[in-house]
C-alpha cells in the first residue's frame, strides 16, 4: 500500500479512537462475511439445477464471482481500518510529545514574544514523515517533513497551517552505466525552487600541457591537404607534440617529405579503440562531416574537437583556417569554451533474438538516426515507444531521431526545429507524415525510444545512422535509441551561443530581410 494513501487516511482521522476504529473495521467484515454466506447458501440450493440449465450454471458463477469479490473487500476494508488505527496511535504519541515538549520549555522560561516563524519551523520538524519509493521506478529518495494538527494545539493551529518545507531529488531511471543527470527541487515553506543548474557556459583548462594531437582531414581537398602539411610542421617544430594522422594522411605526408617520418597512425580497429588514451587533443580540417566522422571512431571517451571551417557548410566548424596558428596558441594555453554535444546510441534487436539483450553493435551518432521506406513504393509503418508508453504510429517516408547538434541537419529540412546544442533532448521529427496533425516533437534526454517495424507492415524499413552504416529493418525488428554517456566537446571560437547564432545567421541566413523603411504612416 502506498505512503500516500496512509497519508490519506491520517489525515482523515481527527478525534476518536484507535480501537473504536478498528472494531468497526471488524464489524463491517462480520457484515460482509455474513452476506458471502448468504449467497453460499444460495449456491448449494441451485446445486441440483445445475445439470438441467445452462443459465444457472452461469448464474451460480457469477454469484460465486460476487462472493468472492465480497471477501476481497471485506478483507481489505479491515486491513485499512487497522492500518489507520496504527497511524492514529503514532500521531498521538508525537502530539504528547509536543505537548511535553512546549510545556518543558515554558518552565525553563521560554521567552513570550518569541517570533512565530522560530517557533513554526521548531514544530514542523517534529514529527517527520518518510515516503519510501518504490526501487523499480528510478527515483533516488524522496522525503518530507509533514506537520500533523490537532485541536490541542488551540494557540497554534493557525500557525501551523503554513505549508512545510521538504524536498524532493529524482533521477533517470535504467542500468548502471546509464547516464544520469539529478535536479534538486525544493519547497521552503511552500515556495518551488530549482538548484542552479549546470548547462552555464563550460571552460576547459588543461592541469598539464597537451602532448599528442590527432588531425582529421577532408579527403580529395588540395587546399586541406596544403595546410596539414603546413599544420604538422608547425605543430612538431614550434610546439613539440607529438602527431597522429590517419594512414591516408601519413602517406601523403610522406610523399610530400620523408621528414615526416615522425608521424604516427594506426593499422587495426583495436589501435583505433585505445586512441582516446593517448591523444590530448582532436582538429578536424574540413567540414561538419569531418567532426562527424571523427567523432564516430571514439566508441567511448571523445578527446576535446578543434574544428575548423573548410567544407562549404559548417554548424560545428567555428575556427577559421587563415589564422589557425593563433588559434591553437589560444587552445593549447587554455582556457577555452566548449561546447558539449550529446551523442545518441542505438542499437538493433532483431526478431529472431532470443531475449532483449541479444543485440547488435551499439552505433553511436551525433546527428540523428534516420528511419526510412528506403526503395520501396509503400509508406513506413513503425510502431514508437518512448520508455515503453506508446507514441505514435509513424506512417510516411520515415523517422528522424535525432540530436540537438543534428537539429539544423536532415530533421531542419523535414520541418524540426533549431535547438541550442547544448539543450539535452532528442528530436522527434517524422518524414513527408501522412497526417495533417503530426507535427516534430522534443523529447527529454533521459528517455529510451525504441521503434519498431509491425508484423502488418507492408514492406521493410531501412535505419542509418549518420548517414552511413545503412542497415534493413524487417518486421518484428526494433530500434532502441536513447542518450549516450559520452558526449562530444567541440572548442568554441567565443562561447556556444554566439557560435551557435553566428552559425545560423552566416550558414542559413536566418530570418534575412530588408528592415522596413522609417519614413511613411506612424502611430499618433
Amino acid at each position: 500500500m502506498s505512503s500516500t494513501y496512509k497519508l490519506n487516511h491520517t489525515d482523515s482521522f481527527g478525534n476518536g479512537d484507535a480501537k473504536s476504529l478498528a472494531e468497526n473495521g471488524f464489524s463491517h467484515l462480520t457484515s460482509l462475511a455474513q452476506s458471502e454466506k448468504a449467497v453460499q447458501e444460495l449456491l448449494l440450493q441451485q446445486t441440483p439445477m445445475q445439470t438441467t440449465d445452462d443459465h444457472l450454471i452461469e448464474f451460480s458463477e457469477a454469484l460465486r464471482t460476487v462472493a468472492k469479490a465480497l471477501r476481497g473487500a471485506a478483507e481489505g476494508k479491515a486491513l485499512a481500518q487497522a492500518e489507520a488505527a496504527e497511524w492514529k496511535r503514532r500521531y498521538e504519541l508525537e502530539r504528547s510529545k509536543n505537548v511535553e515538549l512546549q510545556h518543558k520549555e515554558l518552565s525553563n522560561g521560554v521567552c513570550a514574544d518569541e517570533s512565530n516563524s522560530q517557533r513554526i519551523e521548531h514544530l514542523a520538524k517534529s514529527p517527520r514523515l518518510y515516503a519510501q519509493e518504490n526501487s523499480s521506478n528510478g527515483m533516488e529518495r524522496i522525503c518530507s517533513h509533514e506537520v500533523l494538527q490537532d485541536g490541542g494545539f488551540n494557540s497554534f493551529t493557525n500557525k501551523l497551517k503554513r505549508k512545510a518545507s521538504f524536498k524532493l531529488s529524482w533521477g533517470c531511471k535504467g542500468m548502471a552505466n546509464d547516464q544520469h543527470k539529478k535536479e534538486i527541487v525544493s519547497f521552503e515553506r511552500g515556495n518551488i525552487s530549482t538548484a542552479e543548474r549546470s548547462s552555464k557556459q563550460i571552460s576547459l583548462t588543461w592541469e598539464s600541457d597537451p602532448q599528442t594531437v590527432l588531425i582529421i582531414t577532408k579527403p580529395n581537398s588540395t587546399s586541406v591537404r596544403v595546410l596539414s602539411v603546413d599544420m604538422v610542421r608547425w605543430l612538431r617544430t614550434q610546439k613539440g607534440l607529438n602527431i597522429y594522422v590517419e594512414p591516408r594522411v601519413k602517406e601523403e605526408l610522406l610523399s610530400e617529405s620523408s621528414s615526416f617520418n615522425f608521424v604516427q597512425t594506426w593499422e587495426d580497429d583495436k589501435e583505433i579503440s585505445l586512441l582516446h588514451t593517448k591523444v590530448d587533443l582532436l582538429i578536424t580540417l574540413g567540414g561538419d562531416g569531418t567532426v562527424l566522422w571523427a567523432a564516430s571512431m571514439f566508441k567511448g571517451p571523445v578527446p576535446p574537437i578543434v574544428p575548423f571551417s573548410m567544407g562549404s557548410l559548417g554548424f560545428m566548424t567555428p575556427f577559421h583556417s587563415e589564422q589557425y596558428r593563433d588559434c591553437l596558441e589560444a587552445v593549447l594555453k587554455g582556457p577555452i569554451s566548449i561546447t558539449l554535444r550529446h551523442r545518441l546510441q542505438c542499437h538493433i534487436i532483431r526478431d529472431k533474438a532470443t531475449n532483449e539483450y541479444e543485440t547488435e553493435e551499439t552505433m553511436l551518432v551525433l546527428n540523428e538516426v534516420t528511419i526510412d521506406r528506403g526503395i520501396s513504393s509503400f509508406l513506413t509503418n513503425l510502431e514508437c515507444y518512448c520508455d515503453n508508453s506508446f507514441v505514435t504510429c509513424v506512417q510516411g517516408d520515415g523517422l528522424i531521431l535525432s540530436t540537438t547538434s543534428g537539429s539544423t541537419a536532415y530533421s531542419l529540412a523535414a520541418g524540426g526545429s533549431m535547438v541550442h546544442p547544448q539543450v539535452p533532448g532528442i528530436l522527434f521529427t517524422p518524414i513527408c507524415p501522412h497526417s495533417l496533425s503530426f507535427r516534430p516533437l522534443i523529447l527529454p534526454e533521459h528517455v529510451t525510444v525504441r521503434v519498431q517495424v509491425p508484423f502488418n507492415s507492408r514492406s521493410s524499413a531501412w535505419v542509418s545512422f549518420d548517414g552511413k552504416d545503412r542497415k534493413q529493418l524487417e518486421a518484428g525488428d526494433a530500434l532502441v535509441c536513447s542518450m549516450a554517456p559520452w558526449p562530444v566537446s567541440t572548442a568554441c571560437q567565443v562561447e556556444s551561443t554566439n557560435d551557435f547564432l553566428r552559425s545560423i545567421h552566416d550558414g542559413l541566413h536566418w530570418n534575412v530581410r530588408k528592415t522596413q523603411s522609417a519614413d511613411g504612416p506612424r502611430d499618433t
